[in-house]
């Protein structure tokens, strides 16, 4: 994928993120400064640019123009500090952990980032206390204390060995106090935040012009001036965006058949390159409970039994996803395949048995909602296909709906759609953010799923031990739990794909444990 000489054609590439890493800083240097911005394009556009209103896919232009106490150097798996100089636990039984920032740390706006701000920032998480929004992650979190203008201390109240990964996520990006009142969003599309850029420029769904902040300090070692996101409504226009040279890389939402065109001859002749690695990202459906049929344990049971996750991946997503059976993904601690140990293949036969015996002898309604611009090109052909195996059946009579993002989070908080599609990437690498972030009085579905043994027994036993190797038994229990009240039904596991001109150097390094693209990462080549 270098370019050694001008006289050789490029070929593009497909390789492992973790191959890469060593060749790419050999090979290449940053000659990005004096070329104006580097594009990029994504199919995820922000739900909203206030951190204390989201959690969701928001967090990918969070990351780059807001700042956390802890984050995610290259190639780390676990949270380091960022804003702060140093954090860790002050007692035995993980329940207070403080910073210590570092100093002389100002926001874009050239106001002070102290202790205060810190406080601020996390305290309004809780008191706006969005539906759906970021204040599920803070439920073991007591107070916040600001002694000095460097310290910051947290008080839980339980023990919790995954706080520091709650810290790093986004969600607790530090905002200047002045700018974002306490007890209510910030809706005026300005930012002033502290990251490694400040937003010069935004427009809702169309673009956002990220410029290298120069108050920043921190980590991150940036390798450009300054970033475009372009934000598209498919992958059908972000790959011609690609091959008509209006953007650089993308790095979300590639559609499956770019992807294999991509893989194949047509990349290679475009001078493309494929950047593949193996991801955590899940999709999975959710039923609400107030609805009169989703509601019933024997529907939610039986569509379970009919639906062949194999088919969805192979026929939709030309296998660049992989069934999954857990809410749990494949390649962390806790993983299981209950889905597949309890119903096994697909079998109309054993579907309508569960019906049956639950007194369900008619076809049952359901109406499935998706969201048209969130989470790639084939969520339309996929919910047709889930249509299509659910009517097959004769067990079902499925309507199908969907809304623009925006509006579809406003229906699913609201509880207006009886079973709906959503996606997950996870907030950190850990078990736990497949399994907490969806239970609860208050979770990111938005609506109540009461589980006393998780939420009471289960999350804070595992919450006490640092190794968290050692919590694979609490994590079965808990997705035991979640596979017989089938609530929640994964459908597939997603990998990475970032699409980059053969110019482009540090696609392979720019994506953090959650998958979120750190655009510092990303240079243009020296010609060889």
């Amino acid at each position: 994928m270098f370019n050694r000489n001008r006289g050789l054609r490029r070929v593009a590439a497909i390789v492992s993120i973790s191959s890469l890493v060593t060749g790419c800083g050999i090979l290449s240097s940053d000659s990005s400064e004096d070329e104006g911005p580097i594009v990029v394009g994504t199919t995820s556009a922000p739900s909203t640019l206030d951190p204390a209103a989201s959690w969701d896919g928001s967090w990918e232009l969070f990351r780059n123009i807001y700042q956390t106490l802890l984050s995610y150097p290259n190639g780390a798996t676990a949270p380091q500090p960022d804003a702060a100089e140093e954090c860790a636990f002050t007692d035995s039984t993980n329940q207070v952990y403080r910073c210590e920032l570092r100093d002389g740390l100002t926001f874009s706006n050239g106001d002070r980032l102290d202790a205060r701000a810190v406080k601020h920032s996390i305290d309004r998480i809780k008191d706006i206390n969005v539906n759906g929004g970021p204040a599920g992650l803070l439920g073991s979190l007591e107070r916040v204390q600001a002694p000095s203008e460097r310290e910051v201390v947290f008080h839980l109240n339980k023990p919790d060995a995954t706080f520091p990964f709650v810290l790093a996520t986004p969600a607790m990006s530090i905002v200047e106090p002045g700018s974002y009142p306490a007890n209510e969003l910030r809706e005026d599309g300005q930012v002033v935040g502290s990251g490694p850029y400040t937003l010069e420029s935004y427009e809702d769904g169309e673009r956002a012009e990220l410029v290298r902040n120069d108050h920043y300090e921190g980590f991150a070692d940036r390798k450009n001036k300054a970033v475009t996101i372009r934000y598209f409504k498919d992958s059908a226009g972000m790959v011609k965006a690609l091959r008509d040279g209006d953007i650089q890389v993308t790095y979300r939402g590639l559609a499956a058949d770019d992807v294999v065109t991509l893989q194949g001859k047509a990349g290679r002749d475009e001078e493309l390159q494929l950047v593949e690695g193996s991801g955590t990202e899940i999709s999975y459906l959710v039923f609400n409970p107030e609805d009169p049929w989703a509601g019933r344990k024997e529907v939610r049971r039986a569509v379970a039994q009919v639906l062949d996750r194999a088919a969805i991946a192979h026929t939709i997503y030309q296998d660049t996803v992989d069934p999954l059976y857990s809410m749990v993904p494949k390649g962390l601690t806790g993983h299981t395949t209950g889905f597949f140990d309890d119903y096994g293949d697909p079998s109309v036969p054993k579907a309508r048995e569960i019906l049956t015996g639950g007194g369900i002898t008619e076809r049952v309604p359901l109406t499935l909602w998706y969201t048209t611009d969130r989470y790639g090109s084939e969520t339309a052909k996929e919910f047709k296909e889930i249509k299509r195996q659910l009517d097959a059946s004769g067990l079902f009579r499925v309507t199908l709906k969907s809304r623009p993002w925006k509006t579809y989070v406003t229906g699913y908080q609201k509880g207006e759609y009886p079973v709906f599609g959503r996606g997950w990437s996870p907030d950190f690498p850990d078990a736990e953010n497949f399994i907490a972030p969806f239970v609860g009085e208050q979770n990111a579905l938005g609506t109540p799923y009461p589980a006393p043994e998780i939420t009471g027994e289960l999350l804070p036993r595992s919450r006490r031990e640092s190794d968290r190797a050692n919590v694979e038994r609490e994590f079965e229990r808990a997705q035991q739990i979640m596979l017989d009240d089938a609530r929640l039904l994964p459908l597939w596991q997603g990998k990475q794909y970032v699409a980059a001109n053969a110019d482009i150097s540090g696609a392979e390094q720019a994506m953090d444990p959650s998958t979120i693209m750190m655009m510092w990462r990303l240079s243009r080549k020296t010609s060889w």
